[in-house]
């Protein structure tokens, strides 16, 4: 079967969702158009394609046991110099996504794995441009402010032409949603 690379993330719903990913591609960051905007959840994660019906198994668990949240993105930050990142903040609903990733990532389950950095969930606006372009990114999205119920997490896939696609949505309380063509964000759901 092969390996695939995978990802686990909250995607950020429409309208904010373009408009950063626009303002992203604004701002010369050629991948920004492959790359839906979300939250990370599990970074790029290389696995045996024969997993993946245990990986759905295990991430079916994980949404049971979360409840929605409130996410609230404000204002920029940086990883650099450590790392040419500069990103929108979450500034509500940070700690529901370090538990949750820390779910996803559990020893237990089938995606087991150390991270890189610290978790620090974040939105990037720009990755590995020039640095002028980067400031560029962090100065004229300081005042962003965004915010929606968080009400699930997706699992998406990378394509051998670098595009990140959407697999699967996970709603809390353990629902599975397939993927709605063209939508950054699932249907409805009740964020009670």
């Amino acid at each position: 079967m092969g390996t695939v690379t995978i990802g686990v993330s909250i995607a950020v719903p429409e309208p904010h969702g373009s408009l950063l990913q626009e303002r992203r591609a604004g701002f010369g960051d050629a991948a920004a158009h492959g790359i839906p905007t979300h939250v990370t959840l599990l970074p790029p994660t290389e696995v045996d394609a024969s997993l993946l019906p245990a990986i759905e198994a295990h991430l079916v668990e994980v949404a049971a046991a979360g409840r929605p949240f409130p996410m609230r993105l404000s204002g920029t930050g940086t990883f650099r110099p450590l790392s040419p990142v500069v990103f929108v903040q979450v500034v509500e609903g940070a700690e529901a996504c370090t538990w949750l990733q820390k779910q996803v990532r559990d020893a237990s389950g089938p995606v087991a794995r150390e991270l890189q950095f610290p978790y620090h969930p974040h939105v990037t606006v720009a990755h590995g441009i020039d640095d002028a372009s980067m400031d560029r990114a962090f100065e004229e999205l300081a005042d962003y402010e965004a915010g929606w119920p968080c009400t699930g997490f997706a699992l998406y896939e990378q394509g051998a032409d670098g595009v990140w696609r959407k697999l699967k949505d996970f709603a809390f309380g353990g629902s599975v949603v397939p993927p709605q063509p063209g939508h950054a964000e699932r249907g409805s759901i009740p964020a009670s």
